[in-house]
């Protein structure tokens, strides 16, 4: 049996002193699964997920204190670094001395001993491990990114995919209308995909975490308890996305990581007021969280409204607002259309002429070459309750629709003196003559 055995996450179960686990060059690990942790004054080592065990071996055999340990990048070789220069120097020299039971007798006080980032040597050494593990992670994205050897099976329709991760994962927030985010902000994509994989293998909700006893419950539950997408509170997931290691520093600190380790939701608390006086409240540089809005036609996705429009516009010649303008669309007669939209093609019909074809790729062909692209059916086709409801749960175009009734809209419907009725009553005129309306239009004849 070898000296290093790996776990299925990457991470060391069994290692001895200098014997490290050699990694594929094409494959690898995520931040964490790398070295063993060295007691920085004895032989004593530890895998690197009982982190706790060795801080409590150093607190109670050392008395050395760490702060802020989970801020540190790679714990491993900060210990390693340390490990080295407390044989160069005294301890004293680098820690800060805390004395225990200071108004007792002396024979019963303790020295213990602080080392932390206040020691400028302590934070250089923090700063240069998080410098190398965002430079680590954005290699590591690049190449994904122009990786054209990706082969994975889809985890809910096993449909095969190949060429680049994008397609796999625009394919599944489509078709099954599950999301882990753009391609662009996942890292460590293979290893994201394993982990999901895993947990549905043993009939485990990818949200809630619960086990079933089949896979149709398992499915069952997920479509009807909406949880079909991950938990953003489970931090197991924090070192799949570029965020977590990514993040806006004050003006002073222009260069973009993660201030010493600190996860993005903890930057995001923090109170930024004083930033905020000092930058005279100027918000130019203020971004909002990406919509991810995917086109009607295409896998193609955009983080605004406006440039998905102008990308269904340019690539596809359809005009969403032209639509809008030209047919008096109000928000919901818009959120149907799309809905209506979104349908045909995932079902390969041709929503200007309702021709079937084989596959979605053949409608998509069909439309362009036919000039179907801006060819609306009648009304009465599209402009139905069932599209109330969305093609796609998580269809982020829905929110991105016009509500604006305002304008030239308004002064046309102003001087109508109308009751208002809901807007999909296809029968007008047998509602007008059921009795209770039929009495209140009487009525109101009859007082002007």
């Amino acid at each position: 049996m070898a000296a290093c055995t790996g776990s299925r996450d990457g991470q060391d179960s069994i290692l001895e002193p200098l014997c490290f686990p050699e990694q594929p060059t094409d494959t690898p690990s995520a931040p964490g699964a790398e070295l063993a942790l060295l007691c920085p004054f004895c032989p004593e080592s530890v895998p690197l997920q009982h982190k706790d065990v060795l801080l409590k071996h150093l607190l109670l055999e050392h008395k050395l204190v760490i702060a802020d340990v989970k801020l540190i990048a790679d714990l491993p070789k900060y210990m390693l670094y340390w490990k080295g220069r407390f044989l160069e120097q005294p301890l004293t020299d680098f820690c800060s001395v805390i004395k225990t039971n200071s108004t007792g007798p002396v024979e019963k006080q303790e020295d213990y001993f602080l080392l932390c980032d206040v020691l400028p040597e302590d934070r250089d050494l923090r700063e240069k491990l998080q410098q190398k593990r965002l430079e680590e992670v954005l290699e590591q994205q690049q190449q994904e990114r122009d990786d054209g050897s990706f082969h994975r099976l889809c985890m809910f329709c096993s449909e095969e995919f190949t060429g680049n991760r994008a397609s796999l994962l625009n394919h599944m927030a489509r078709e099954h209308s599950f999301g882990i985010g753009l391609p662009d902000n996942i890292v460590y994509c293979d290893q994201f995909l394993d982990t999901l994989q895993s947990k549905l293998d043993n009939l485990q909700c990818l949200y809630c975490e619960k086990t079933f006893r089949d896979r149709t419950t398992l499915k069952d539950h997920m479509r009807k308890k909406a949880h079909r997408r991950i938990n953003a509170n489970n931090s197991t997931y924090d070192r799949f996305y570029v965020i977590n290691y990514l993040v806006k520093v004050p003006q002073t600190h222009r260069l973009c990581y993660n201030e010493l380790g600190k996860t993005w939701e903890e930057v995001q608390s923090e109170d930024d007021r004083e930033l905020l006086d000092d930058e005279d409240d100027d918000w130019s540089d203020w971004q909002a969280h990406p919509v991810s809005v995917v086109c009607l036609f295409c896998d193609h996705q955009s983080d605004t409204m406006d440039q998905i429009y102008t990308h269904m516009k340019g690539a596809h010649g359809f005009d969403l607002h032209y639509l809008r303008m030209e047919l008096n669309l109000r928000f919901y007669q818009q959120v149907k259309l799309v809905n209506f939209i979104r349908r045909q093609i995932h079902q390969s019909r041709c929503y200007g002429c309702q021709q079937t074809f084989p596959s979605r790729d053949d409608v998509i062909r069909h439309i362009v070459s036919e000039g179907h692209v801006m060819k609306l059916p009648d009304a009465s086709t599209w402009n139905q309750p069932q599209y109330y409801f969305p093609t796609y749960e998580n269809d982020a175009l829905l929110c991105t629709l016009s509500d604006s009734d305002d304008g030239e809209s308004g002064e046309r419907h102003s001087g109508e003196d109308v009751p208002v009725i809901a807007e999909d009553i296809s029968d007008l005129r047998a509602l007008k003559q059921s009795s209770v309306l039929k009495q209140l239009l009487k009525n109101r004849g009859s007082c002007s």
